[in-house]
This record gives structure tokens, sequence and C-alpha cells, in this order.
């Protein structure tokens, strides 16, 4: 089978969609099949089809935008994802012959459209959807105490029509868990029979692997270390994180805490370090390839996320066999049992994470037995085997019904 993997955001990247890309790239390699991925590169100035090579800069396009997409615009959020979608599409359409694709796996809503819109008529489409992109636009944007004056309410139904019209394009939509499935079905009007419900898969035995590859970073001497891997955005409540940890200070000091991860965010984040004088505490170290290794030598994972998915953090921290503390959010717990494989708290709760926290330090056993039971349960719940076939057996009926339409 010929499959092309696409996202509309900007790969490489660090994060779960490129890592899902990239990994199910190998494994269905490994089975005979033939794989391109294609993407947004760095800053959104061209599209490219990474594995080959082959790109298309947005400068070619440069007068064709502007006479589509004029400066003066009623909402910029709208007016931006509309712009960018716009040249990914003539970059799709330069690059790619899709005749030579039997499936196209896109994912993410705007990938999605795009290629729902110039698929040929023998191609199949099958979308991953990663997270609800309307939710996240709208608590960034719309669902704020003072929004800004170059935002509309359109904008919001906009985002809101292009989820469902995402959801429901391709043969076959998959999403990660019941939550977003739920999400879905009841504020979008997705019919159920297109969802399908594939938990992600993982390498297990190259992250375990990769956890004995020591690193230039040495932990300290007498001190329990917390660590967050993950993007520095508003998001993922790292800013609780730094507010909990103020507070813990203010108990015990046998602690520091690594942010492992950039972003947008990382030079308010690292301000608010230092207003709060938590600068021999907590330490950024920027994104890394050695996360294994960190997570082997760590105690406690923290991920204080508003809203998410699946999270990859999560995943990693599990096959780790690190006790976790996570926000009870999304579909994470359908991937931590609270009080069994790690514990939960209410999203932007900087008390219950201070209590968490504290709580396992002064109880060793129970945070060891906390991660013991996570690793557990995720080495026979992430195999990467296991979820690759269940993708091709999406691959399968999608071609089919595509082929009876």
């Amino acid at each position: 089978m010929n499959i092309l993997i696409a996202t509309f955001w900007v790969s490489p990247h660090v994060g779960g969609v490129w890592n899902y890309m990239k990994q199910l790239k190998e494994n269905l390699e490994l089975l005979g099949h033939n794989v391109d991925l294609f993407a947004y590169g760095k800053d959104h100035e061209f599209v490219h089809l990474i594995n080959k090579n082959k790109r298309i800069d947005k400068k070619q396009f440069s007068n064709v935008i502007e006479q589509n997409f004029p400066t003066t615009v009623v909402d910029w959020v709208v007016h931006y994802y509309q712009k960018l979608q716009f040249f990914y599409e003539l970059g799709a359409r330069s690059l790619i012959d899709f005749k030579d694709y039997d499936l196209i796996h896109t994912q993410d809503v705007f990938s999605t459209i795009a290629f729902n819109r110039i698929r040929s008529n023998d191609t199949a489409l099958v979308a991953t959807l990663h997270g609800s992109v309307a939710e996240e636009i709208k608590e960034a944007h719309y669902n704020v105490k003072e929004p800004d004056k170059f935002v509309s309410w359109d904008g919001k139904t906009y985002f809101e029509q292009l989820e469902t019209t995402a959801a429901t394009a391709p043969e076959l939509t998959i999403v990660a868990n019941k939550w977003l499935k739920n999400l879905l079905i009841n504020a979008y009007h997705v019919p159920p029979h297109q969802l399908q419900v594939l938990h992600y898969g993982y390498d297990i035995e190259s992250f375990l692997q990769k956890m004995l590859d020591q690193s230039n970073i040495i932990p300290p001497a007498n001190k329990k270390i917390i660590i967050y891997t993950g993007r520095l955005v508003e998001s993922k409540g790292v800013h609780h994180l730094i507010n909990a940890l103020h507070q813990l200070k203010k108990i015990r000091r046998d602690w520091v805490c690594w942010i492992v991860g950039d972003g947008p965010k990382r030079n308010e984040f690292q301000n608010l370090v230092e207003k709060l004088g938590l600068q021999t505490h907590l330490i950024f170290l920027g994104k890394r390839d050695d996360i294994p290794y960190l997570l082997s030598i760590s105690d406690l994972f923290i991920l204080p996320t508003l809203m998410d998915n699946q999270p990859l953090s999560i995943i990693e921290a599990q096959i780790a066999g690190k006790a976790i503390i996570a926000s009870n959010v999304g579909g994470i717990p359908e991937m931590i049992q609270d009080r069994l494989t790690g514990l939960l708290f209410p999203p932007g709760d900087v008390e219950s994470l201070v209590n968490h926290i504290n709580y396992l330090f002064n109880h060793e056993n129970v945070r060891l037995h906390l991660g013991q039971r996570a690793q557990k349960w995720a080495l026979k719940h992430w195999s990467s085997q296991r979820a690759t076939q269940k993708v091709l057996n999406v691959y399968q009926t999608a071609i089919k019904k595509r082929n009876k339409s």
C-alpha cells in the first residue's frame, strides 16, 4: 500500500503528533508499505515531503496569497489560519501526485479539509484527530474575559464548523479515547459510526533501551527530582506548576524541578520563576533528546495541563515506571486510574497539586507503587505493533468504503 501521512503542523517538531507520524511510518514500512510524510516546514515558510527532501517555498506564491488575503480583516484568528491553509493546499497540489497514493492519513482538521478537497477520486482519506482544535482555539481567543477587539463571534462559529467538517469528511476518523469521541458526537454532531477509537502505540523496547543511555545531566545529591516534559504553552498549565512549587518551597526544600521542552511561553515562565525566587529549584533544560534517561533518574512526573487528549509525555512517564500527578482533563482519566496508577487533580488547582506532591514525597512506598503499577499497565497497553495493526484495519475499511462510493 502507498500511504501519505500529512499534518498541518510544523514538522519535525517537539510533541506527540510528530512522534506518532514517525513511529507509524516505521511500523508500516516494516510491514512492507510505502509511506511519505508531508507537513509545513519551519516558521510556516514552506511545505515539504519530509522523507523525500522536496519542498515548495511560500515566497513562490507570495503575490497570489496577498491578492486573496488583504491585510484588512474582521477576525485576525480566522484570517491567520485561512491564509496558512491557502498556501498549504497550493503547496500540496504542487508537490504531490495524488494518484501515487492508495490512502492519505491526515493528523488534524486543517490538513484533513485540504486533502479532502484535492485528493483523487481513487484515494481514500483517514483522519486522526489528536484533540479538538476548535476547543483549543476558542479557549485561547474567544472564551476569554477580554477578547481581542479584532476577533468576532462569527470566528468562533467558523472554527466549530471547521471541526465538524473535518471529522465527517474522511471515510473514517480516528480518535484516541472516548472523551474526544463523545465531544465530537455531542458538541459537533459527528455521527458515531464515523469515529473509531484507537489508543496510541509506542516503541516500548526502544524507549527502555534509551533510558540506559546516560547524558551530561547529573542529578543533584540528596534532592528529589520533579520533571515536566512538553511544550511551553499556556494550555499545558506550566504556570500553575510554577505557582505550586512556590508554595511547596515554603513547606520543604529537598527537591528540584526540571522543565524539559520549549515553546513561545518560555521567557514568560522563566520570568515568573525569577519573580518568585525559584531559580535554584526550578531549572529549564530546553529541548532535549535524552528524555528517557531524564525520566529514569527522576522521582515524580507532573503534567498540569488545562486541556489534553492522550499526552505522549504521560505514556513515556508510565513506561519509565514513574509516579505521575496529572490534571483530570480530556482523555487523561482514561490513561490514569486515580490512586492506583497515578494521582489526578482538578486543572489549575494549585493547592491540590501541592498537597499531592508533598504527600508522595512523604510516602515513598506509595510513590514507588504508583510508578510500578503504571509501568505494568503501560507495557501491555501501549504496544506499537498492536496499535499499527488496528490502524491498518481502518485503512483497509476506508479503501473499501471509498471504492464503493
